[in-house]
């Protein structure tokens, strides 16, 4: 396959037309002849995520032309799973994912640009974006759009996940709807992704772990003086690759997915983190397991006290150092690998080992710029430091918090996290649902009760198709105070909003006929963290027997997106990525 180069455009007498429509957008002949940088992002007006990401790229651009590169703006699209949370607009979250990354590789194949800067802020919109960054393996820096400010009432920080639980609160009785409503007008009050360790703030953590976005990039809140500074420090960074000449896959090696792993768990982060790191590694070739994220678990400690499981928001993560204090501390305990290049054409360690863990950027036009983007260690002193990050030696946990499960009910594998969760075992009887949107009504309903286990099932990677989330249903749980006392388990995913005994990712899911889709009402499911299982109490006759009446469901789409999708997604335990079916 011809490499990628945007001299393949614009020399040569052959292509005086493509140089013309360059010039018909107001390039010269001297723009023309610098690399071209595409700068993408997913701004729209779907979600307060990424709504602001427009102007973001604007700073991004200045950055890469002061740097000595043309930079091209385009963008994609960005599913809100907030705003698609709950109903059947949910199943196009993760396909979106997919989109997102196919739609980059296919902007920058067709133009041959020489080198991406992706700007993102929901949840899909960052793994699909480094996907299309390790696809395409040309030099690039992925920076997030930010997180979003808490509301504030009664002295309280909110976030979206109070919403939703407020909505189980008035379903039950708890709040009136004059409360409801004053939580709903105050929990988002501007532009930014979700503020706890919900899945952007993970995958933004997860970005500077892994080396290929900016240090001190992932935690300065969206409308925060700095996060244009950042955008623009990174348009220079991505021009300055192409100098060094340094790669998506030179930095995305097993060692640094290993960072991100320990980072994922030393923060409290996202289920979600697991799926999009396997599919991210299937890009370039690196074979990530779920005995990987297991290993890696059982030595990183819990450090950060973050909604939904603790008490922080990302913001106060910020103000304290933000992400590279974690992985300074995490370094210096020897939980990192060191020597792991980044974006910055240094190593992690070089990188939080300099005096003020930031970097400097020398632009091609020789320009010195400072990025400035990440606080001093010696904020470290302040008082509400040691509530939100914990030292190695006294950490929330010793070990970390994503945890993978086996067993009967779940052969391939399925997720936790315990985050904020004090059992380690629930026993319980199943309560069966082949759809959400039936779970949610029982739960409306108050037919929900202690000791039940919700079962979700046929909203996996094929069977809903899209593997929705549910946070919905399981927050009206949490605010109905039944937290503490039922489980959820489904082969569709949790918002990393969702806090509570909740298990998702189940494979085989049931769609294939795994053991999930075998499941009938008052089955005994046993849930222990402490024993990394999940099994269904039920003889393997009586299971053999039922396989033998068992039939797949027609599928819920036959056209469109996501039957596409549907026709070639994999497990989750792989990932949830599509693969072609070549013949």
């Amino acid at each position: 396959m011809a490499g990628i180069s945007s001299r393949n455009v614009v020399e040569g007498t052959a292509r005086a037309p493509h140089r013309a429509m360059y010039k018909a957008m107001s390039l010269t002949d001297d723009d023309l002849s610098k690399p071209f940088v595409g700068v993408c992002h997913t701004g729209n007006e779907a979600t307060p995520c990424n709504i602001h990401l427009p102007e973001l790229a604007q700073e991004a651009k200045r950055g890469v032309s002061e740097a000595g590169a043309t930079p091209r703006e385009f963008s994609t699209i960005a599913v809100s799973d907030g705003i698609a949370m709950g109903h059947e607009g949910m199943k196009s979250s993760l396909v979106s994912r997919e989109v997102i990354a196919d739609s980059i590789e296919l902007m920058v194949r067709a133009h041959q640009y020489d080198a991406m800067v992706g700007i993102a802020g929901c949840d899909k919109s960052l793994p699909g974006t480094m996907m299309a960054m390790a696809r395409l393996d040309i030099p690039s820096v992925f920076v997030y759009g930010g997180t979003i400010m808490p509301g504030v009432l009664d002295d309280r920080e909110l976030t979206i996940v109070d919403v939703y639980e407020a909505v189980g609160a008035y379903d039950a009785g708890s709040i009136s709807l004059e409360q409801l409503k004053s939580i709903e007008d105050t929990a988002c009050p501007n532009a930014g992704s979700c503020g706890g360790m919900f899945t952007a703030n993970t995958m933004a953590s997860i970005s500077e772990a892994i080396g290929l976005a900016l240090p001190g990039s992932a935690s300065p809140p969206a409308e925060d003086s700095r996060r244009k500074e950042i955008v623009y420090n990174t348009g220079v960074a991505c021009a300055s690759l192409l100098e060094s000449g340094t790669r998506p896959r030179d930095i995305l090696t097993y060692e640094a997915f290993e960072n991100s792993i320990t980072v994922l768990n030393a923060v409290g982060g996202s289920t979600n983190g697991i799926l999009h790191l396997l599919a991210l590694s299937r890009e370039v070739g690196v074979d990530l397991t779920y005995d990987d994220f297991e290993r890696i678990r059982k030595r990183t400690p819990h450090l950060a006290d973050m909604k939904p499981g603790g008490n922080y928001v990302m913001n106060s993560l910020d103000r304290i150092g933000g992400i590279p204090i974690v992985l300074k501390r995490l370094l210096d305990a020897g939980l990192l690998n060191p020597d792991c290049i980044t974006v910055t054409g240094r190593t992690i360690s070089e990188n939080l080992r300099s005096e003020n863990l930031g970097v400097t950027i020398r632009p091609a036009s020789g320009r010195m710029q400072d990025p400035g983007t990440t606080p001093s260690l010696e904020r470290e002193s302040q008082g509400i430091e040691p509530r939100i990050l914990r030292t190695i030696d006294d950490p929330i946990h010793d070990t970390g918090t994503a945890l993978i499960l086996k067993g009967t009910l779940a052969p391939d594998g399925a997720v936790i996290k315990t985050a904020g969760v004090e059992m380690t075992r629930f026993e319980g009887r199943a309560r069966v649902f082949d759809r959400e949107e039936d779970a949610f009504d029982a739960v409306s309903r108050g037919d929900i009760t202690k000791g039940d286990v919700v079962v979700i099932r046929y909203e996996g990677p094929k069977g809903g198709p899209g593997m929705r989330e549910m946070l919905a249903t399981t927050a009206a749980l949490v605010g109905q105070g039944l937290g503490r006392h039922v489980a959820m388990v489904t082969d569709g995913r949790f918002s990393g909003g969702t806090r509570g005994f909740m298990v998702g990712h189940v494979a085989p899911e049931a769609y294939v006929g795994g053991p999930i889709a075998l499941l009938e009402d008052d089955d005994t499911i046993v849930i222990d963290t402490k024993e990394n299982r999940i099994d269904v109490r039920v003889q393997q006759e009586e299971m053999e027997a039922r396989r033998k009446r068992w039939r797949r469901p027609a599928p819920n789409y036959q056209t469109g997106a996501l039957a596409k999708f549907a026709s070639l997604v994999g497990s989750a335990a792989e990932g949830a990525v599509t693969r072609p079916n070549l013949v």
